[in-house]
């Protein structure tokens, strides 16, 4: 690990090594964070528990992958159970086709990419969440329909069915 002595004083609990690694990771993971919640106050205070939680398993835990990785995986989970507070459901669907190729969202335009970015954000923002979230993990975070599942508690299938719909959705919103 990189930060392997940080994290050590963190383990005796060390508020100064606390806040060095708090600020090394916490951008990215209020990014990944907001792109589940779309609150930015919601965000922030799920940020403070997820810090707060990974400070407090860290002496109790062998972490085998990285800090930024098992961190990563908290902040998720948190982002869902804030959904989850909200009685956002992941419904249970029969397979279905991917329809909606991905090069399809870049089609050329005279926007800049700039403007562009701003375009799918705003959309993005736009889709119920159990589009949102399962596009984020996916496209923005990276993770794969079976690592999905097992942080959404769905199927397989069902995450390649939202990611689907969610495609679809966010292309029509960016017509």
């Amino acid at each position: 690990m990189v930060h392997e002595e940080l994290l050590e004083q963190c383990k005796t609990g060390s508020q100064k090594a606390q806040l060095e690694i708090y600020k090394l990771y916490y951008q990215a993971m209020y990014n990944t964070c907001l792109h589940i919640i779309r609150n930015e106050a919601e965000a922030e205070d799920i940020m403070q528990e997820a810090f707060l939680k990974a400070f407090s398993l860290l002496p109790k835990v062998n972490i085998q992958e990285s800090f930024g990785g098992w961190l990563k995986k908290i902040v998720i989970n948190k982002s869902l159970d804030a959904l989850r507070k909200r009685k956002v459901h992941f419904e249970q669907v029969d397979n279905i086709q991917d329809k909606v190729e991905e090069s399809q969202l870049w089609e050329e335009t005279s926007e800049t990419v700039n403007e562009k970015i701003v375009r799918v954000k705003r959309a993005l923002n736009q889709l119920p969440d159990k589009y949102r979230t399962v596009l984020s993990l996916n496209l923005i975070e990276g993770y794969d329909h079976d690592e999905i599942s097992g942080i959404l508690g769905i199927t397989a299938s069902t995450s390649r069915a939202q990611l689907s719909r969610g495609k679809q959705k966010l292309l029509q919103l960016l017509n």
